[in-house]
């Protein structure tokens, strides 16, 4: 059988699929998953295919596009239920007409329901609230291996718990219901600090009760917040939105364009940087001046990246730190840059990005599972050398004994079952037992389901 080209959005992670079809019911599905000759393994659903890892690689095997199963299905006083090829920046449109919004307004919009209900995403966490969106899932419908159909609900809890995070192992998915929340207006500005003042200020900051995200240059010695919370007191039929359209038009937009052109065409690596970071401080004082308000659409943080990836586009890698522990990391990770710098020549072209996550226990993969995380996340255009940076900056962080998500055995030291699929973020010194912890996880879910 002959194979097939697929790339992600990026453009990085390409996949040699048998065959490459499009659903558009969930009898399409059934009929895909239980035909295995025409429809090879691995199967995998794909939607806006924006991940940068390879989860949507189906080699030899068949990719599904969901994004003919589209439609909004029903909205309630505080619920939303959608197709999972829907955009969630479309579904939030949509709730927005209401006087609804989701409880995250996730960055990416491309992001599709299906991906959002059982995938790990981030956002920086509103005071009380999560910030990972499958949290917020209470039901779904899928097609399992076998070609069924099962829905989970609230009603079955540890479930809904491990596919929240299953990332597909279960099954399609083609459906889900998210708890959303009455349309309010967010306020929103920035502060641009040292690393020296933000490492005395952040348990104040912290004290603010308002959202963190992070533009982080280690170059520049800066760290620009966004702080972010909601005004019950402001009405949001007189929200305005032009604060974010500016917010996204110079971080997601100009930002990578700039930074593509400057690399391409300026080879002298010295004044290429000079003017990547002239650009940086600029977007920093633009944050600063310029981004800010008491009464703004919350919807509006969302971005609709184009379908096809443009000269506007970037990739990026993500390290969630315990909050305690985080200056510290943050600190070495500054001198990890200039030393990688110094050594090789290299460094990201773009501003890092870092957000404040709550703790939360709703998926059983959260990387927040054990406490509140803070993320420091390098962000690129991709240019020659960023492939390298990624391998070294993990060895950096592994080395470092940062916590990554991972799976503990489901058997205690005494041999007796803990409570079925257990997991806590560990030390990435286990980080060689990874392998064996998800094979007990897949077998667990297989003897519980």
């Amino acid at each position: 059988m002959d194979t097939q080209q697929m790339r992600n959005w990026f453009g990085s992670i390409v996949s040699f699929p048998s065959v490459v079809t499009e659903a558009e019911s969930v009898q399409d599905i059934i009929a895909i998953v239980q035909n295995t000759e025409k429809y090879p393994s691995p199967v995998r659903a794909i939607g806006s295919n924006h991940s940068t890892t390879p989860c949507g690689v189906a080699d030899n095997g068949t990719g599904v596009i969901m994004r003919k199963m589209n439609r909004v299905l029903d909205i309630s006083a505080d619920t939303v239920t959608a197709e999972a090829g829907a955009l969630y920046i479309d579904v939030a449109k949509e709730l927005q007409k209401h006087g609804l919004q989701f409880y995250v307004n996730v960055e990416i919009g491309n992001l599709t329901i299906g991906s959002t209900a059982c995938g790990s995403t981030k956002d920086a966490s509103m005071p009380g609230e999560f910030g990972q969106a499958c949290s917020y899932a209470i039901a779904l419908k899928m097609v399992t291996p076998s070609g069924e159909i099962v829905e989970i609900t609230e009603e079955q809890p540890e479930l809904l718990q491990a596919v929240r995070t299953s990332h597909g192992l279960f099954g399609i998915i083609y459906e889900a219901t998210f708890r959303v929340k009455p349309l309010w207006s967010m306020a929103v500005h920035h502060e641009t600090l040292s690393l020296d003042e933000f490492d005395e200020q952040l348990p104040t900051l912290k004290a603010r009760g308002e959202s963190m995200m992070m533009y982080i240059d280690p170059f520049l010695d800066t760290i620009t917040v966004e702080f972010r919370r909601y005004r019950e007191d402001k009405d949001p039929a007189k929200a305005s939105s032009w604060q974010w359209k500016l917010r996204n038009l110079v971080w997601s937009t100009l930002a990578p364009y700039f930074s593509y052109t400057v690399t391409k065409y300026i080879l002298v690596k010295r004044l290429r940087y000079l003017l990547i970071d002239t650009y940086n401080r600029l977007k920093s004082l633009t944050l600063v001046l310029g981004v800010r308000g008491e009464n703004t659409v919350a919807t509006a943080q969302m971005i609709r990246y184009p379908e096809k990836a443009t000269n506007s586009r970037y990739t990026f890698s993500i390290w969630a730190f315990p909050e305690e522990e985080y200056m510290r990391s943050l600190r070495a990770y500054f001198r990890f840059c200039h030393e990688y710098y110094q050594s090789w020549g290299y460094r990201p072209n773009m501003m890092h990005v870092g957000y404040r996550i709550s703790k939360d226990t709703s998926s059983l993969l959260s990387y927040s599972f054990d406490g509140n995380v803070i993320t420091f996340d390098p962000v690129s255009t991709g240019d020659a050398g960023w492939e390298q940076f990624l391998v070294a900056y993990n060895n950096f962080v592994a080395n470092m004994e940062a916590r990554r998500c991972s799976i503990r055995s489901t058997l205690s030291q005494d041999g007796r079952s803990r409570r079925p699929l257990e997991i806590a973020s560990v030390c990435s010194r286990d980080i060689e037992n990874a392998s064996t912890r998800r094979s007990a996880f897949l077998m667990s879910i297989s003897s519980n389901s």
